[in-house]
C-alpha cells in the first residue's frame, strides 16, 4: 500500500469471511437462498490495524499516531482523531476507541480522501517549467459560449481563485485603432478593457498559489499598439512582472524561482506585419517590404521587427515555423520555445509522431488549445495531451462535463498549486516513451460485487457472470 490507504485495497485477497450467511426469499411454492459472505477487511488492513493498536482496539492516540505515521499528516492532533470517530458515531456507540471493521469503515469514508489536503506542495518544485503539467484556461475572459456571450474580468477572478496558472486573452484593437480590448475576433462576443484583466489578474494571481502565472496573448495589434500594451503592462505588474532579459532562454527557470512573478507568452501578429506600411506610416516601410517578400520565414524573423519595450515583455516565445506540422517539433538545443496545437492537431500529429511530441515536450512547452467547433465551451479529453508530454491542456473554464471534472480533479494534487511534476518515464532523455506501444496488460481478473443489506456491507459468491453485468447474488431453487 501507499503512504495513504487506498480505499479501494478491500477488494483484495482476504476481504472474505469464512462464514456464510444464508438470506431466504419465499413466494408461495418457490422458494430460493440466497448466500452471502460478510466484507472482511484485507489482511494487510488487518496487519496495519495491529501495529497501531493494542488487545484489539484502537484508542484516540492510537489513531493520531497513525495519522501522523502512516498517513504524513504531521500536524494531525487529537482533535482531528475524534472528529474521525464522530464520524462513525453511529457504529461504535459513542465509544471512544474502534476496532478492525471500524478502522476499515474510515478507510473507506470520505474523511479518507485519496491526496490529503495537508499534504500541501510536496514535488520537487525546482525543475524547469517544461517539467510540470500547468493548470491552464483557454479564452479566460469568457463568460459563456464562444460565439455570443460577454467578455468579462469576472471568470478570469474565478479561475484564478481555483488555482489556473495559465491565462489566455485575445488582443484587439478598437474600430478606431487607437485602443486595446480583449474580445473573441470575429464573433458577437462583447468586448472588455484590457486594463481591467490585468488588474485582475494582479490583484487575484497569487491568492490560491504562489507559483508563477503565464499569461499567453493572442494579439492581433499593430506596432504602435504593442508598444502601448508593452506600457499598461509594465505600470501593472511592476516588480510582478519577470523579464528574462534575453531573447534566447537554453532553459526555462524553476516554479520555485518565479514565485509570485507573472511571464508574459506570446508571439508577433503576422497579419500586421504583412500590412504594416500601410498601418503604421511611421514604421520601416522597407522592413515591411521584406516581411511581404517572406511570408515562409520563420517566427524568429517576424519577432526582429515588433516594437524592442513590447519584445521584452516576452518571457515565453511562442510561434509555429511554416511549412509541415511535423516542422514544428523540430528541437534548438540553444533556445526554447513554446508551441500551440489544436486538438485536432494533437490527435494527427500523435498517431505516427507520438515520440517526436514527448522529446519536444522534454524541453520546450507545447499548448493544446479546443477545437473552433466547440461554440458551447465544451472541453476534449486531456489525457492525450499529458500523455505525450503537453504542459498546458487549455480548457473552457467556464464549461462543464466529465472532462473539465477530470482537469479539477488533476490540480488538486501538490497541494493544489497549480502546477503538477510529470512522471520519471516522459523525462527520460535516453528511452523516449512511446505512447503508441501496446502495453501488456493483465488478464487475470478476479470480480467482487458489494451489496448493501440492512445497513451492513456483503460480498455475494458469484457463480454466474454475464458479459454485459455482474449479477450481485446467485441461489438455488428448491
Amino acid at each position: 500500500m501507499s503512504s495513504t490507504v487506498r480505499s479501494r485495497s478491500w477488494l483484495r485477497s482476504g476481504i472474505l469471511r469464512e462464514s456464510r450467511r444464508p438470506f431466504r426469499f419465499q413466494i408461495c411454492c418457490c422458494r430460493r437462498d440466497f448466500y452471502f459472505r460478510d466484507l472482511r477487511p484485507p489482511s494487510d488492513v488487518q496487519l496495519l490495524f495491529e501495529h497501531y493498536s493494542e488487545n484489539g482496539t484502537m484508542t484516540i492516540e492510537h489513531l493520531r499516531r497513525f495519522l501522523v505515521e502512516y498517513q504524513k499528516l504531521k500536524d494531525a492532533t487529537r482533535e482531528d482523531a475524534m472528529s474521525i470517530l464522530h464520524s462513525l458515531r453511529h457504529h461504535i456507540m459513542y465509544r471512544k476507541e474502534l476496532n478492525v471493521d471500524h478502522f476499515f469503515r474510515y478507510l473507506l469514508s470520505d474523511h479518507n480522501p485519496p491526496m490529503a489536503p495537508s499534504l500541501g506542495v510536496h514535488h520537487d518544485m525546482n525543475a524547469p517549467l517544461a517539467h510540470y503539467y500547468m493548470y491552464t484556461g483557454h479564452n479566460s475572459y469568457l463568460t459563456g459560449n464562444q460565439l455570443s456571450s460577454d467578455s468579462s474580468s469576472e471568470p478570469i477572478i474565478k479561475a484564478l481563485k481555483k488555482g489556473v496558472r495559465v491565462i489566455k486573452l485575445d488582443l484587439w484593437p478598437d474600430s478606431r485603432g487607437n485602443k486595446v480590448k480583449v474580445s473573441h475576433g470575429n464573433t458577437l462576443t462583447s468586448p472588455v478593457d484590457l486594463n481591467r484583466c490585468l488588474t485582475a489578474t494582479r490583484d487575484y494571481a497569487f491568492i490560491a498559489s504562489e507559483f508563477p502565472v503565464v499569461i499567453t496573448f493572442e494579439d492581433h495589434l499593430t506596432p504602435r499598439l504593442q508598444a502601448k500594451v508593452a506600457k499598461i503592462v509594465t505600470k501593472t505588474f511592476e516588480s510582478k512582472l519577470h523579464q528574462p532579459g534575453t531573447d534566447q532562454l537554453a532553459e526555462f527557470p524553476s516554479p520555485e524561482s518565479l514565485k509570485k512573478k507573472i511571464l508574459i507568452s506570446t508571439k508577433p501578429p503576422k497579419e500586421y506585419l504583412k500590412r504594416q506600411s500601410s498601418m503604421e506610416k511611421e514604421y520601416d516601410s522597407a522592413q515591411s517590404e521584406e516581411l511581404s517578400d517572406k511570408e515562409g520565414s520563420d517566427w524568429d524573423e517576424e519577432e526582429k521587427n515588433v516594437f524592442p519595450e513590447y519584445k521584452h515583455l516576452i518571457a515565453i516565445h511562442a510561434g509555429k515555423p511554416k511549412g509541415r506540422l511535423t516542422n514544428s517539433l523540430r528541437i534548438d538545443t540553444s533556445k526554447v520555445r513554446r508551441l500551440s496545437l489544436s486538438e485536432q492537431e494533437l490527435e494527427e500529429i500523435s498517431q505516427k509522431h507520438g515520440q517526436d511530441l514527448v522529446r519536444f515536450t522534454q524541453k520546450n512547452l507545447l499548448r493544446i488549445y479546443p477545437k473552433c467547433t466547440r461554440f458551447d465551451s465544451s472541453n476534449y479529453d486531456p489525457l492525450l495531451g499529458w500523455m505525450h508530454g503537453a504542459q498546458m491542456v487549455a480548457f473552457n473554464m467556464q464549461g462543464y462535463g466529465k472532462y473539465l471534472w477530470i482537469m479539477e480533479g488533476m490540480f488538486k494534487a501538490n497541494g493544489r498549486c497549480g502546477y503538477v511534476k510529470k512522471p520519471d518515464f516522459l523525462l527520460d532523455k535516453d528511452h523516449i516513451f512511446n505512447p503508441a506501444k501496446p502495453l501488456p496488460v493483465k488478464t487475470n481478473l478476479k470480480v467482487c460485487s458489494p451489496i448493501v443489506q440492512n445497513g451492513f456491507f456483503y460480498i455475494c459468491t458469484n457463480k454466474h457472470l454475464s458479459l454485459k453485468k455482474v449479477m450481485p447474488v446467485v441461489g438455488k431453487n428448491r
